[in-house]
């Protein structure tokens, strides 16, 4: 993802009321088990696309949503850079619990690393992959809980879980090479609409500080709004009111479709794009909060 961008006013902007969600209690959510699938995740290695590293991982994540889902598949695509003279084999996997509801939630994050650590304060790394402990496997750890919970105590309606290929394969200073999962799901993604989108991302964080982010306030302020109650309800300390970044990230393509679209991402992270993204940087109780958070939103009929 990218920090600084903006784009034009979406038109006809219409964020759907969401009804329905049974009980009021609120599961569990065990922060431990999440950060041990953010140091499996970094197990494999750098999750670069082509790299076996990237395929060992694709396999491990199907298999764990697979376990957990009623229908897990994936969406394989190809990527050709011209300028850099690769052809990028990737592949989103998209899993779905109670597939029969027309009345859908979609929750995503993206599970690739970057190839280059090009904000490394030591130039001679930049040529060097990221691990991605925060970028990426964090967001994807918090999901994978989430997705045992789903399975254990389903909610009365339909939830699919996204994980992004290709998301941090960009060129700085240019919009092409970046978001390629999100922008493939979107431009594939027929008459699906969920009623709303949130993507976590650098959620891990030993020194979690999320704020607003600006394209999500400003094209789904009510969805966010609707988070930070949750937020304040679960007194998750590490959610703050202002807008400090507008980041171009994987919701960007939902809302481009006028798809309600949140992301919850701390982008004050001083190992961004750096080879020192490593486990030792995150915190499961950063990815307890944010998993506490989420749980809220979905199962407490007050906020639907």
């Amino acid at each position: 993802m990218r920090s600084g961008i903006r784009f034009p006013l979406l038109l006809g902007f219409v964020l759907f009321v969401f009804t329905g969600c049974g009980g009021d209690g609120i599961p569990a959510f065990d922060q431990d088990r999440a950060f041990d699938y953010l140091v499996k995740q970094c197990e494999f290695g750098p999750r670069v696309p082509n790299s076996q590293a990237h395929s060992l991982c694709a396999e491990y994540l199907f298999k764990e949503l697979s376990a957990k889902a009623t229908v897990c598949r994936r969406q394989s695509f190809v990527y050709i850079d011209y300028f850099r003279g690769d052809t990028l084999h990737l592949t989103n996997l998209i899993a779905s619990f109670n597939p029969d509801r027309g009345d859908r939630v979609l929750l995503c994050a993206h599970w690739d690393c970057r190839p280059w650590a090009d904000h490394d304060p030591d130039s001679s790394l930049h040529n060097q992959p990221v691990m991605g402990a925060n970028d990426g496997a964090s967001g994807v750890a918090v999901l994978l809980e989430l997705a045992g919970i789903f399975q254990a105590e389903p909610p009365p309606f339909g939830i699919d879980i996204v994980l992004f290929d290709g998301e941090d394969y960009g060129q700085n200073g240019s919009e092409e090479g970046w978001l390629l999962g999100s922008k493939y799901f979107a431009e594939n993604i027929g008459r699906y609409r969920p009623q709303y989108v949130i993507l976590l991302d650098l959620i891990g964080d030993a020194d979690l500080n999320i704020h607003r982010e600006y394209h999500s306030q400003t094209y789904a302020g009510p969805l966010v709004s609707r988070i930070w109650k949750a937020a304040a309800q679960e007194k998750a300390t590490h959610f703050y009111p202002d807008i400090v970044h507008a980041v171009y990230d994987d919701h960007v393509p939902f809302l481009m479709l006028g798809i309600p679209a949140a992301n919850i991402i701390d982008m004050d992270y001083q190992w961004w794009h750096t080879v020192s993204d490593t486990p030792d940087k995150c915190a499961a109780s950063s990815l307890g909060e944010v998993g506490r958070v989420i749980l809220r939103l979905l199962y407490d009929r007050n906020l639907q």
